[in-house]
């Protein structure tokens, strides 16, 4: 009786020693969920990003501001975003060098703003999305996708210089905070926010009621991190289109640079905090490109090279694989699916387009 009893019992651990690490297999891959952040800088071309000052604007006393000696120190023979261009290169990918043959760009046919961000943040490019006072966005977004997920309700955040971030991410049914330009900043647990909405309706706004400073969103997005600590973020500078357009090629390199200043700045701030540090997903790109030589102010369907576009990516499950220099051409479209297949999470309900690759 008492070996009958010894022989079922090691059966019985073996059964379940077999199952157990199945089992927790199993139970990680359900429970896996890792930090994401998104940032976007508007209209940035992948020509500053990648080749750095363009010569010709920075000697064009139409657009150097009466700076060219300014613009040369600053940033001749220097990368304009050295913390993308360094660090994330280093540690994680670069896409969109087309001098490398590399080529990446929106599938809209329109190459401004409200359809590329649409087309980044939906995963889906609707034609009739159209034009940049659109109404609210009627597609589902990613931000609201992960939201709805059990590892991610209530720790979702977006912050947009422009105030069209309402419309874009369908504010009024949005189950997380959004806030954008001069929306009032409210985070109970901060002890920053009144100076901050107080800051951003006494400063300077160069761009009227459409769009507030960076140094805004920057620094409200960056409070409510560290302060609510939320598993998806998305932050959304804007000065460099809105300079752009003003033709201030010295202010539009100032924005590119400050903005990477903002990028490391989040980055040292993850890599500071036990609960980001190793989990956590960057993804940093734009909405469209712009012209070139005197056409660089502008970008539009009528507008040349205004569909190329660019991404930086690192964090876990990304290998760290630099530059990329291989041929092919890569979508906008596609990054909220490259996304989720990282995240590995199933790719939004209805979409039609792959994730790029980002393996090998």
């Amino acid at each position: 009786m008492v070996t009958l009893y010894h022989n079922i019992s090691i059966k019985l651990l073996y059964c379940i020693t077999l199952y157990l690490p199945h089992n927790a297999t199993a139970q990680r891959a359900t429970t896996y969920a890792p930090n994401l952040i998104v940032i976007t800088t508007d209209g940035l071309r992948w020509q500053e990003l990648y080749q750095g000052i363009d010569t010709a604007i920075a000697h064009n006393p139409t657009y150097n501001q009466g700076d060219s000696v300014g613009i040369y120190n600053a940033y001749n023979n220097k990368p304009i975003m050295p913390f993308v261009t360094n660090t994330i290169s280093k540690y994680g990918q670069l896409w969109g060098n087309r001098s490398l043959g590399n080529n990446v760009q929106v599938s809209n046919p329109y190459w401004f703003s409200y359809p590329g961000y649409s087309e980044l943040l939906c995963g889906l490019v609707d034609d009739s999305i159209n034009r940049n006072t659109y109404a609210n966005n009627p597609h589902r977004n990613i931000l609201d996708y992960l939201h709805q997920q059990p590892a991610y309700r209530g720790k979702v955040a977006a912050f947009g210089a422009w105030y069209a971030f309402r419309h874009i991410l369908h504010k009024p049914t949005a189950k997380y905070p959004i806030t954008a330009a001069f929306d009032t900043y409210t985070n109970p647990a901060s002890s920053q926010a009144a100076l901050l909405n107080k800051l951003n309706n006494e400063a300077y706004k160069p761009f009227d009621t459409d769009e507030c400073l960076d140094v805004i969103t920057h620094n409200m997005a960056l409070d409510y991190l560290k302060t609510k600590q939320p598993k998806v973020l998305y932050i959304a500078y804007g000065e460099t289109d809105e300079w752009a357009h003003e033709g201030k090629y010295k202010a539009y390199l100032h924005a590119a640079a400050q903005v990477d200043k903002y990028i490391q700045e989040i980055w040292n701030y993850v890599q500071s905090n036990v609960k980001y540090k190793g989990n956590t997903i960057l993804l940093i790109t734009t909405d469209h490109g712009r012209g070139i030589g005197n056409e660089w102010t502008n970008h539009n369907s009528k507008t040349q090279h205004s569909n190329e576009t660019w991404f930086a990516i690192m964090g876990p499950g990304i290998p760290a694989l630099g530059v990329r220099a291989y041929g092919g051409n890569y979508y906008t479209v596609q990054l909220t699916h490259t996304l989720l297949q990282v995240m590995q999470l199933p790719s939004i309900q209805g979409a039609k387009h792959n994730a790029i690759d980002i393996k090998n």
